[in-house]
C-alpha cells in the first residue's frame, strides 16, 4: 500500500519561505513522476509543480519563479521549496504520483499572513 505523508507546513509571513516534504512508502520514488498539489476551501485541487523520473520540472504560472520542486530518491522524499510566498498560496498541500495516482494523504496546511 502506497503511503504519502506530507509535512513542513505552518504559518508564514508574506514574502517568507517554507519547505514542504513528502515522504513516500510502498513505491520506489525514482521510477515515478511526482507532483505537488494544493487545495483551498471550495476549490478543486490544483497542480502546483511536477517532476519527472528523469528530473524534468514544470510549474503552474502562479508559482513559477517562486517555488522549486526537488526529489531525493535515496530518501524516498519529495520537496517543495516555497519562496516569496503570498496570501493566495494559503492552502492544504498534497503530493502524489503523476503517472499512477494513488489515494491522497492528509496534506499539510500552509497559511500565509499579510
Amino acid at each position: 500500500q502506497v503511503q504519502l505523508v506530507e509535512s513542513g507546513g505552518g504559518l508564514v509571513q508574506a514574502g517568507g519561505s517554507l519547505r514542504l516534504s513528502c515522504t513516500v512508502s510502498g513505491i520506489i520514488l525514482r521510477i515515478n513522476d511526482m507532483g505537488w498539489y494544493r487545495q483551498s476551501p471550495g476549490k478543486p485541487r490544483e497542480l502546483v509543480a511536477s517532476i519527472t523520473r528523469s528530473g524534468i520540472t514544470d510549474y503552474a504560472d502562479s508559482v513559477k519563479g517562486r517555488f522549486g520542486i526537488a526529489r531525493d530518491n535515496a530518501k524516498n522524499t519529495l520537496y517543495l521549496q516555497m519562496n516569496s510566498v503570498k496570501p493566495e498560496d494559503t492552502a492544504v498541500y498534497y503530493c502524489n504520483l503523476e503517472n499512477f495516482r494513488r489515494p491522497w494523504g492528509q496534506g499539510t496546511q500552509v497559511t500565509v499572513s499579510s
